[in-house]
């Protein structure tokens, strides 16, 4: 293994000296050999810096840590989160009823599927206006109070799927709260009516902090003017978590609970009743629709060689630009406006999972793991930081997602459709140019006496994915394809991706922070910048600044 890590870190010095271009002109079949396809994706990875030999090495790395073995491992139910002693069941989510649990998780897919029963029959209470308030008016508003994994998926799903008309509940409105400051919340308890919101909890331990401080907050609200609070509590309350002893001390109806298990991370957990938001909003048969995309990826990624595995290429493509190539900085940049919450999604799925610098053995790791997951909608992106990807000084690799259908064949013959093909080219157009453009730089100009401040670098590797169509089938297979790229690279860079002990220790010192913004007798501990900012909030707050 080490031989072979030499040989790959030889090969980014070379590659740091060379020519995305150059590739293009020594390798007669690039295309061929850089594309995989599978069902309605299609990922196009020519623009990358990485030559035929470097990927040999690389797919040669993947036999070396045996990769078939730790895919195996998942969904065998293996404890692949060693430092919880825990598997990583959240393919089993979307698994249908006649799969084979695996051998010590005998009555996990009845399980899920007793939970989806469950989530059926509120959803069509809420969705039939058959759920009623306390005082006997039609829910019009669900609200989703959640945090990290609890909001991100969900929130992405209900608005990717926007255009999903026939089976989007009309008389219902779909809302999220997460932020602890409560901006969030109180601007939308100002357009809510108590008598007709349900709101759901979603916390997987029913402990979490930022979620509990807006659950507060809301029933302040609901049992203002001293309303029954075990009537509000019955009427306008769903929880959701592993931690049913919890929901029952809360106050949770038992007929309003849904459960989750230990063995699926928060991040992972958008198939379980924590979507409950997306099939209120889109119904039973959506959600469904998504489950299948995810389980047809589920049985890609577990079944195709790794050369043609789409998780897997799109690992082994991080795992070479971050690790050998040294860039730190991945853009994704979706053109299609439905994906625009894609890249904040991404952003905890793949940091949080793999934001580690101890391997799974408890040593230093050997690599740069995780990169700087951001981007934004690559249209709007275009006229923001574009700039940098383009002249700038920094190495970003990006990821281009788009869709091919859009808008109705059926109705062209109206001119609204008409026109909103033509802005779906024209989204296309500019997708495809900027990537090339990033990659091959001034090869598109009049390269003899190029105005310094004119002139394109170009060498930004990027892939570009190809979506043949956003339906739910297709989304639910896009988030499933990251959520497996993400354990592909974890295996490659020996580490355990469904931790997450880097976000403990600020949570448990901001406990005795806020103890110390309302006693200054508790700010001993602290450093001296930490005692002037909790000074500075005495003299801001104190009612006699002015």
């Amino acid at each position: 293994m080490e031989s072979l890590i030499k040989i790959l870190n030889d090969e980014a010095v070379i590659a740091k000296k060379r020519n995305i271009r150059d590739l293009f002109l020594s390798e007669t079949e690039r295309l061929k050999n850089f594309s995989v396809d599978f069902d309605n994706f299609k990922l196009d990875f020519s623009k990358q810096n990485i030559s035929q030999e470097t990927w040999g090495y690389l797919l040669e790395y993947l036999s070396e840590i045996n990769i078939q073995k730790k895919i195996y491992d998942l969904f065998s139910g293996k404890n692949v989160n060693i430092t919880e002693n825990r598997s990583a069941l959240h393919f089993i989510l979307r698994a249908p009823k006649s799969q084979k649990p695996p051998k010590d998780y005998p009555s996990s897919v009845l399980d899920v599927h007793e939970q989806l029963h469950a989530m059926s029959s509120i959803v069509n209470k809420v969705r039939s206006a058959r759920w009623r308030g306390y005082t006997g008016k039609v829910i019009k508003d669900v609200v989703s109070l959640g945090v990290g994994g609890s909001e991100l998926g969900p929130l992405l799903a209900c608005d990717a799927l926007h255009e999903i008309k026939p089976g989007c509940a009309k008389n219902v409105q779909v809302h999220f709260v997460s932020s602890m400051d409560g901006t969030q919340i109180s601007q939308l308890l100002e357009r809510l009516e108590q008598e007709t919101t349900l709101f759901i909890i979603s916390s997987k331990s029913f402990t979490t902090v930022d979620t509990f401080y807006n659950v507060n907050t809301v029933l302040k609200w609901m049992t203002f003017g001293g309303k029954d609070e075990n009537l509000v509590k019955k009427h306008h309350f769903l929880g959701i978590s592993a931690n049913k002893n919890k929901m029952d001390e809360w106050g949770v109806s038992k007929e309003n609970q849904l459960m989750l298990w230990n063995w699926v991370g928060g991040r992972f957990s958008l198939w379980s009743a924590i979507g409950l938001p997306i099939a209120i909003k889109y119904g039973m048969d959506i959600f469904h629709e998504m489950l299948d995309g995810a389980h047809a990826m589920d049985l890609h990624f577990s079944n195709a060689l790794p050369e043609s595995n789409l998780p897997i290429v799109l690992a082994l493509i991080s795992f070479w630009n971050s690790s050998f190539m040294e860039i730190t900085a991945n853009a994704v940049l979706p053109y299609d406006g439905r994906l625009k919450l894609l890249p904040n999604y991404l952003s905890q799925l793949e940091m949080e999972s793999n934001g580690k610098c101890v391997s799974i053995s408890g040593e230093k790791v050997k690599f740069k793991t995780s990169p700087i997951i951001w981007g934004d909608l690559g249209p709007n992106a275009q006229h923001a930081f574009y700039q940098l990807l383009h002249q700038g000084t920094q190495d970003v690799f990006c990821d281009f997602i788009t869709t091919v259908k859009r808008y109705d064949s059926d109705l062209d013959s109206k001119l609204e459709n008409q026109a909103l093909l033509l802005q779906q080219n024209l989204s296309l157009a500019n997708c495809f140019a900027q990537s090339s453009v990033l990659a091959f730089g001034n090869s598109f100009i009049e390269t003899h006496n190029v105005n310094p401040h004119k002139s394109y670098k170009g060498n930004q590797p990027s892939s570009t994915l190809l979506l043949k169509q956003l339906t739910p089938q297709v989304l639910g297979g896009l988030i499933a394809l990251y959520e497996h790229k993400t354990y592909v690279l974890s295996c490659l860079w020996d580490i355990n991706p469904f931790d997450q002990w880097g976000v403990e220790l600020g949570k448990v010192l901001s406990e005795s922070t806020l103890e110390a913004i309302k006693n200054q007798e508790q700010r001993d501990r602290f450093d001296d910048s930490t005692r002037w900012l909790l000074s500075q909030v005495d003299i801001w707050s104190s009612s006699d600044e002015k």
